[in-house]
């Protein structure tokens, strides 16, 4: 038996889903496309599964989630829906609500956050609301788990009957006679919502449901003599008549207290949503965070996984080990300084890592997250950009592919061109182990280089955004962003650990398999010469290696950038396959002596910021490349983060090393200034502005 969770965004979906299923739950992709399909067993009930279906506002065909979770509703058709209904928006939620009562399937309608409802004085007749609607209307609270348990027994119970209420009859008049004169035409238990979408003239359901091509042009006349009688199109006719159904169905169903008092998310938003103070507290929150993950017990977490883990006893237990078992000398070493030095590192910043997932994760489940990305758009749109491409850039925080692929909800191809080009510069996971790294050995751990790195990335996001929209290719006005804010509500602790497992095991994971075959390959060519003798790492014929040969020929090109050393210029191209790389990389390389060894201040900085601003890991490229559905602007987009990236580490370096370490003026420091000059003129420049009409030469 399959029960569907439909809802809208924010609505408690998620929540419910995992009340439902605790552990019992397995994540994919639904065939053929990139939205993400949750699976999970109803806990004591081994033989009904729980699909939780996208996020939707309702049954169009105007994002992917909308047709991905139509297709399944009208194809496969679980047994039962539970519509989760946010409680506290039930005017804008019922729309999706009668859109589901017309497919015709068991339906239960499960009202959520009527905790929060009863703070506010509001109070909803389910009753009247089940008998106006035709199905079994019920109240949960899924953060609290009331009612949740109650709500599933019921779905299955309507599963098992069939059991499909009395449709609600939404439309009136002429309009109710032209679509039940479509609907005689049809076939099938879903002839109601087939008419409808007929009648809105919605192509895409004669395309993905085989319909006769010739009902387009049997329904035309139909249509046609609405659309003079109301004196508008066909799809707003519908959307106007459901918004009126709607507003007297809750006038009716939902009394406001006249005590009814200001919400404690409207209090709190009236401070953390302010035009003045939003923006310092986003800041001091990031601080916090990083303060947390990375400066205190990130840092001591990280100091006994990498000192004394994977610094002492597990070399030593595998030195132990290879010496009782007669291991050959070469084999140590790839253990050791292979495999433990490199995976090693890469684990070994896990706890910060995770820690920062942890707050991630809090901020998502309490709301803020909604306010951040209202916050930034107001900034966005203040600079010409779209509020919308902010989204993918909170997501790359946690990975730059599915930040990639969330831009595909932005519908202006400039704009979701640019976002794709842009999103990746956000620090995810594994360039904060570069910042760690580099601000734990150089700067004694201080936060505030980690938060300056991730408000840097913002405003090179900002300023290049500035800069490309003044260009020919991205010029135009932004896509508008609507968005809902949540209430505010305490984060579960479940729901918290739930998201952090799912990110630190997809971390983890990276770590054992690209990164180790990696870290292996860099072993083999530090260990060998290119006639393939074997030599020890930690000894001088070091400079033999193959490593060596390939590092001294690319090392020229990073002498600009502060770390001319072919340490350096490795561990940057090695990282280009994953990013935790270049962390693991120049420990294995610095071996013993330190990575303190390889550069001097400015030089580690340059080259933090060389990682956090050059093309993101392969796996990213390849989304990349995918995403832009054209070879030329993938190319451009890869050609534009590696330029990018070149030219703001120079900068550092140069103008850095000047500024603060006591370098001569020379023609490094100029070209820098020059660079700088050309970056201003380009975010300052007037915009493109499309030509009205061409001049003619007689």
């Amino acid at each position: 038996m399959i029960i569907g969770l439909a809802g809208n965004p924010n609505s408690g979906k998620t929540t419910l889903f995992n009340d439902l299923t605790g552990s019992s739950q397995y994540t994919g992709n639904w065939p053929g496309v990139t939205v993400e399909k949750k699976d999970g067993k109803l806990k004591g009930h081994p033989d009904v599964t729980i699909q939780d279906l996208p996020g939707i506002y309702s049954l169009s065909p105007y994002t992917l989630e909308e047709v991905v979770s139509r297709q399944y509703l009208v194809h496969e058709q679980p047994d039962a829906i539970i519509n989760i209904v946010d409680g506290t928006n039930i005017e804008r939620n019922l729309y999706l609500t009668t859109q589901l009562l017309e497919l015709g399937l068991p339906t239960l309608i499960a009202i959520n956050m009527v905790d929060v409802l009863e703070k506010t004085g509001v109070t909803i007749d389910t009753k009247k609301l089940e008998k106006e609607l035709g199905c079994k209307v019920m109240t949960i609270s899924a953060l609290k788990g009331k009612g949740t348990k109650e709500a599933a027994k019921e779905a299955i119970r309507l599963a098992k009957a069939h059991e499909v209420g009395k449709r609600p009859e939404i439309f009136s008049g002429d309009l109710l006679k032209a679509i039940q004169e479509i609907e005689g035409k049809l076939d099938g238990d879903m002839k109601r919502w087939f008419a409808i979408k007929l009648f809105e003239r919605d192509n895409k359901i004669i395309q993905d449901n085989n319909l006769n091509p010739d009902l387009k042009t049997v329904v035309e006349p139909i249509i046609n003599k609405i659309e003079d009688e109301e004196d508008d199109d066909a799809e707003s006719i519908i959307t106007s008549a459901r918004y009126e159904y709607i507003t007297n169905l809750t006038r009716q169903c939902v009394v406001a207290s006249k005590k009814q008092t200001k919400s404690l998310s409207d209090k709190i938003d009236s401070i953390v949503t302010n035009r003045y103070l939003a923006l310092p507290i986003f800041a001091i929150i990031i601080f916090i965070m990083y303060y947390i993950s990375v400066t205190t017990v990130g840092t001591w977490m990280t100091d006994w996984t990498n000192d004394v883990l994977f610094g002492e006893i597990v070399p030593n237990a595998l030195t132990a080990l290879c010496s009782t078992l007669g291991v050959a000398d070469w084999m140590q070493h790839l253990l050791i300084d292979g495999v433990v030095g490199g995976v090693g590192t890469v684990l070994g910043f896990v706890p910060q890592i995770l820690l920062i997932f942890v707050f991630l994760s809090i901020l998502e489940d309490t709301g803020y997250m909604a306010r951040i990305a209202f916050i930034m758009d107001r900034l966005f749109r203040k600079f010409g950009l779209s509020g919308k491409s902010f989204i993918p850039i909170l997501i790359g925080s946690g990975c730059g592919v599915p930040g990639i692929m969330a831009a595909r909800t932005i519908e202006d191809e400039a704009d979701r061109r640019m976002t794709i080009m842009l999103c990746t510069f956000i620090p995810c996971a594994a360039k904060t182990e570069i910042i760690a790294m580099i601000s734990s050995v150089f700067f004694h751990g201080s936060a505030w280089i980690a938060t300056s790195m991730y408000f840097l990335s913002l405003a090179v996001i900002v300023l290049s955004g500035i800069a490309l929209k003044k260009t020919r290719f991205f010029a135009g006005e932004s896509a508008p962003f609507v968005m809902e804010l949540p209430a505010y509500h305490l984060p579960q602790a479940k729901t918290v650990l739930m998201r952090v497992l799912e990110r630190g095991k997809h971390f983890i994971v990276k770590a054992g398999t690209i990164i180790f075959a990696v870290s292996v390959i860099t072993w083999f060519l530090m260990s060998y010469t290119p006639t393939l003798q074997y030599i020890d790492p930690e000894s001088a014929a070091v400079s033999k290696s193959i490593l060596r040969y390939i590092g001294e020929f690319i090392a020229p090109i990073f002498a600009p950038l502060g770390f001319g050393n072919w340490e350096g210029g490795v561990s940057v191209l090695i990282a280009l396959s994953a990013k935790e790389l270049a962390a693991s990389t120049v420990v294995v390389l610095a071996g013993k002596a330190g990575v303190a060894t390889l550069f001097t201040t400015m030089g580690a900085f340059s080259y933090m910021i060389l990682n956090l601003f050059n093309p993101p890991c392969i796996a990213a490229m390849g989304t990349i490349w995918r995403e832009m559905g054209s070879r030329f602007w993938a190319i451009f987009a890869i050609s534009y983060q590696l330029v990018l990236g070149y030219v703001l580490s120079f900068i550092t370096y140069q103008l850095g090393s000047f500024l603060f370490y006591g370098a001569s003026l020379g023609i490094g420091q100029i070209v820098a200034i020059g660079l700088v000059l050309g970056i201003i003129y380009m975010v300052v420049r007037p915009g493109y502005r499309e030509p009205v009409g061409e001049l003619v030469n007689a």
